[in-house]
């Protein structure tokens, strides 16, 4: 067998099986001089190195005729650089035994390799070529114009509910521009110019608007040199980034609609306007989430699934995001059940927790959840970087990677009582019927 071949299935067991985070996480953070913020985590368990990029721009800082672009360029900037042939950056991860990804939010776009640790010098190296010199011509562009067309088609338009989330926002959402979804308007990709890429890639992708994150196998003070070579040189960016400031008002009253789809089951989705990230009122709904959604034996599960046997598939999680928040459930008729039975049923357990503090066996092992999901959230070191990252972004308090449990630890059985009542109110929320389009009137 190959060395790269036995180097990347080691890296897959260690990437992928984890190990428990039980110790604080320290590390080191400091600025470029030019706005590059760069956070270094040192860990000797296991010989891997992550190295990510997380970009603060994301669906939310587009032009609104120009949606998608965030996400556009997620795909745009693996086409190449000046010092990068078309199509060899994976090529060259691939070849040292390492793996790589990117995702594009609301609110920004998070690039990653992860390396046997001997390979750091190459992540640095691409990544900063990512940053300055990246391809951004009509080539790449219309390549990736028709991969994001595909991805549109695949997991939105040709799949089952695939279109939930983009009904549900932009009646949730009226003013923020959260309302339109991440993938954004194909009719906007085909419209834009050449320059319209390039000006975006000169606004947002530049050092004073990102974070380097890396986590492994490494020496900080030689990792330290090796970012100054590589990223030292980058110039500051200095043109006006769109952040919104815009306050989403309440819906005055319940909004119902219906959509029709290529679907055999009716399904019905509740949405509601939630409180940003990190805000004291975040960690109480989303343990409330947890509570009503979290698994096999939660709430709307036993009683809609197990128990009345109304629904397929229940569901219901948190949108956290920067400015606000969104919830949304979602339950899936059985056969022969009407979706307002699925709705009835729904609001039923809702109440519950608006009306009745939930029992402290219960609340308890939610908080065993709770503490569960932080642990599994360190476990790799891609998951470390990321995190650091994150919280340096969104919460300006990068040690809350080590603290932020405390928030959810200290949430109590009144903290959930009150949200429930204060977030999930029937008479400002968002209904939803998912119905077949052999239903249409």
């Amino acid at each position: 067998m190959k060395l790269k071949q036995i180097l990347t299935i080691l890296l897959a067991v260690f990437y992928f099986s984890g190990y428990a985070q039980t110790n604080k996480i320290e590390f080191v953070e400091y600025d470029l001089p030019n706005g590059l913020h760069v956070i270094l985590h040192e860990d000797h368990r296991t010989p891997i190195v992550a190295v990510s990029v997380l970009y603060h721009v994301g669906s939310k800082n587009e032009d609104l005729n120009r949606t998608g672009f965030a996400h556009f360029f997620e795909h745009l900037l693996f086409e190449g650089s000046e010092n990068v042939k078309r199509g060899e950056f994976d090529k060259y991860i691939e070849n040292a035994g390492g793996m790589n990804n990117a995702n594009t939010t609301q609110d920004r776009t998070f690039y990653y390799e992860v390396f046997p640790s001997n390979q750091l010098k190459l992540g640095l190296w691409l990544e900063s070529e990512r940053m300055y010199h990246a391809k951004v011509d009509s080539v790449g562009v219309e390549t990736q114009r028709q991969v994001v067309k595909e991805e549109r088609r695949q997991r939105i338009d040709n799949q089952p509910y695939g279109s939930v989330m983009e009904e549900t926002m932009k009646r949730l959402i009226r003013k923020h521009p959260y309302h339109h979804p991440v993938i954004g308007s194909m009719a906007h990709l085909d419209a834009a110019e050449e320059q319209d890429y390039v000006n975006f890639y000169k606004t947002y992708y530049v050092p004073n608007n990102a974070v380097l994150s890396v986590a492994g196998d490494i020496n900080i003070e030689e990792t330290k040199k090796d970012i100054l070579k590589y990223f030292g040189t980058i110039p500051k960016g200095t043109r006006k980034m769109y952040r919104p400031n815009i306050q989403e008002p309440p819906l005055e009253k319940e909004i119902v609609d219906t959509v029709y789809d290529n679907i055999q089951l009716p399904a019905v989705i509740l949405a509601y306007q939630l409180p940003a990230e990190g805000t004291e009122d975040a960690y109480a709904v989303e343990m409330l989430n947890t509570l009503l959604a979290g698994g096999k034996s939660s709430r709307l599960n036993k009683a809609l699934v197990d128990e009345q046997q109304k629904a397929v598939y229940v569901g219901s999680f948190p949108l956290a995001m920067e400015d606000m928040g969104a919830g949304i459930a979602f339950g899936i008729s059985n056969m022969g059940v009407s979706p307002k039975d699925v709705l009835e049923s729904m609001d039923a357990e809702i109440n519950k927790v608006r009306t009745d503090l939930i029992p402290e066996k219960e609340f308890q092992k939610l908080k065993n959840q709770m503490e569960s999901a932080f642990v599994q959230g360190n476990e790799r070191m891609v998951g470390i970087a990321e995190n650091l990252a994150n919280y340096y972004v969104y919460y300006g308090n990068t040690d809350l990677i080590n603290t932020e449990l405390n928030r959810y630890l200290a949430v109590t059985r009144e903290d959930i009582l009150r949200v429930a009542k204060k977030y999930y109110d029937p008479n400002h929320r968002v209904v939803l019927y998912y119905l077949p389009k052999t239903k249409t009137p």
